[in-house]
């Protein structure tokens, strides 16, 4: 059950993604390199400053899937203060003293996308500004009062990182909740690739016997006699880096257990009698094989999808570590894990282990939910159990 919760779990930040991310950015990748290597619970005051181009709010569910690319500028300021039409800041360096360098941002500049092809008038005089937006033909005009009163109540933001930031200033835990949505897409892909191909080539093999099943029976020889995570860079480097690559290599890998375990189960059941009756009443054999016989033994195939979905996940972190699977700037798991390597010995060491234990929790829970699933499809257990109370 623990393992069934946690899934269901990972399952829902996966679906949600970028919608409940503290950073909803792509790839969560708003980096703010001032913020390099923050420990847990670091508290930092941001200015956000508009970014001067016309940037389009993404709906809900593409939200969602892909992330809303960012309004604005993250910068990190120590203090701040206003002078005339421009708002001055000293930026945060984390030193004590701070001694950052002294910055100066246009009061509208810092609220607006300004379009710098036309002009931004300052009129000092009445203490105002008048200036163009993107996407705008009409200038608009705001005094000086209500520019800064804006920018205290909305640029102006503490931000927490609840798990610390990572060497390119990005949420740390953003990225692993981002993470869990390439390991789950990556098992989900790769074990549908494998139980495509294992059991049309088991159920068949096992079915027809004769030549066909020889041949089978062969190839699944020749597969399983090869190293699977060599096998899978083989295919890697053959398709190319990336990140669909990944499905496809360990899904052509993976699909020798569900072959071998249909094929057992098929040549078990294809002399019962209602088999028979099949064949007498004129039935297909493809049919027979699809209809008639799967159905009875889905209970080993699922079994098996579990364990294959774990053994996926383990693949692809496998894969993104030694740095052949999904490529940056997607959030990966075992990529983490290689990039922060090196602060294993230091007191930042839980950048490496954080992704490391994720890891471990998922595979642990899909291992987990194939043994219940093994005890509770298990006919023999469950008459023993009857008989027993």
């Amino acid at each position: 059950m623990f393992g069934m919760y946690f899934i269901i779990f990972s399952v829902l930040v996966a679906l949600f993604g970028y919608v409940i991310t503290p950073d909803s950015s792509p790839n969560a990748n708003n980096q703010v390199l001032e913020l390099s290597v923050k420990p847990p619970g670091f508290t930092v005051q941001m200015l956000l400053v508009k970014e001067n181009q016309d940037i389009k709010t993404v709906s809900f569910f593409e939200k969602m899937l892909f992330g809303q690319p960012n309004y604005n500028r993250y910068i990190p300021v120590y203090k701040y203060g206003f002078e005339g039409p421009n708002l001055i800041y000293e930026e945060y360096t984390g030193n004590t003293p701070n001694n950052g360098p002294v910055v100066k941002y246009n009061l509208a500049d810092v609220i607006y996308a300004l379009d710098y092809n036309k002009h931004v008038i300052t009129d000092s005089v009445r203490s105002r500004i008048t200036c163009y937006i993107f996407g705008q033909k009409e200038p608009i005009t705001r005094t000086y009062d209500d520019l800064r009163a804006e920018i205290k109540q909305k640029n102006i933001i503490s931000k927490t990182y609840w798990l610390g930031t990572d060497q390119e200033g990005r949420d740390l835990l953003s990225r692993l909740m981002i993470g869990t949505r390439v390991s789950l897409a990556v098992g989900f892909i790769s074990v549908l690739i494998a139980f495509s191909i294992g059991i049309v080539l088991g159920a068949t093999a096992g079915f027809f016997r004769g030549s066909w099943d020889n041949f089978v029976m062969w190839l699944i020889n020749v597969v399983w006699s090869l190293p699977t995570l060599l096998l899978v860079i083989a295919i890697t480097l053959a398709l190319g880096k990336g990140f669909w690559q990944v499905f496809i290599a360990v899904g052509l890998t993976m699909w020798v257990d569900v072959a071998r375990i249909v094929r057992g189960q098929v040549m078990s059941i294809r002399e019962e009698t209602f088999i028979e009756a099949g064949h007498a009443m004129g039935f297909s054999n493809y049919r027979i094989i699809f209809r008639h016989i799967l159905p009875n033994i889905m209970g080993p195939i699922i079994v098996v999808a579990a364990d294959n979905f774990a053994s996926a996940i383990l693949i692809e972190a496998g894969l993104s570590f030694l740095g052949i699977g999904a490529q940056p700037p997607i959030a990966s798991w075992g990529s983490m894990i290689n990039t922060n390597r090196g602060y294993i010995i230091t007191d930042s060491a839980y950048l490496a282990f954080l992704p490391g234990i994720c890891i471990m929790l998922m595979v642990l829970a899909f291992f987990l939910l194939g043994n219940g699933l093994r005890d509770a499809l298990d006919s023999k257990a469950s008459t023993s159990q009857l008989v027993g109370t």
